[in-house]
């Protein structure tokens, strides 16, 4: 029986940290970077294999891992107690707030991609749904963005009358909705279709224009503007 090699084993340029520090984070595989937050392995597995196993569940997808709980990690891998879960969700959310930070300095809104780059971050990843606004001013320059409602995995439910009084509050000459359907299907519901219509309506009472909804579902999106609903 062939006896498997112990990581402690490996020729320097071989271990994760090792090679970080000889060579640079480029010439990390996704695996060794994830290595590294994990740190320790099982008796079973080196902490590179247990890795790649990880990856390899979820398709080597960064983002579908992005998508796991702490809970799914402890208990779909041995190896991986609370401390290691935590670790590796707490480095995803950096990441994904570190993409929010470069979408934020796009700050006007053109066309329904520059909503979709803004929103994106936020939403793509969510096992549950979430409705947001974006208030802008006259030049359609973001002034805020604010979450008005977090539901479950097929709706939420939004309050027409609070999404007017953050407009009213940052005195918004536009307005733009987004949410997300983790099913992964953009297509609108009829729920989506009336809450958008209320919130048009409203918005309109107010002296606001309504610029387009958004739905984010698995990588690409619908834009009520570009599809002629509004």
């Amino acid at each position: 029986m062939k006896q498997r090699m112990n990581l402690k084993s490996w020729a320097d340029e071989d271990k994760p940290r090792e090679k970080l520090l000889k060579k640079g984070l480029n010439a990390l595989t996704d695996a060794e970077l994830v290595a590294i937050l994990l740190r320790t392995g099982t008796r079973d597995e080196t902490v590179v294999e247990l890795s790649r196993r990880i990856l390899n569940s979820v398709s080597n997808n960064l983002d579908e891992l992005g998508k796991l709980s702490i809970n799914d990690l402890q208990t779909g891998f041995k190896g991986i107690g609370q401390t290691k879960a935590i670790t590796l969700i707490a480095a995803l959310e950096l990441g994904r707030r570190r993409k929010l930070a470069q979408t934020l300095e796009r700050t006007q809104i053109r066309e329904s991609l520059d909503i979709y780059n803004y929103f994106e971050p936020i939403l793509a990843d969510l096992p549950h749904e979430e409705f947001w606004i974006l208030l802008l001013n006259r030049h359609n320059k973001i002034i805020q963005s604010v979450c008005i409602s977090k539901g479950g995995i097929a709706a939420t439910v939004v309050d027409v009358k609070l999404i007017m009084r953050h407009a009213l509050e940052q005195l918004a000459s536009g307005l733009v909705i987004c949410h997300n359907h983790p099913s992964g299907n953009k297509t609108p519901s009829e729920g989506d279709k009336k809450i958008t219509l209320s919130i048009k309506e409203a918005a309109k009472l107010m002296e606001i224009q309504l610029l387009d909804h958004i739905i984010i579902a698995n990588k690409a999106y619908y834009s009520f503007a570009d599809e002629g609903l509004l």
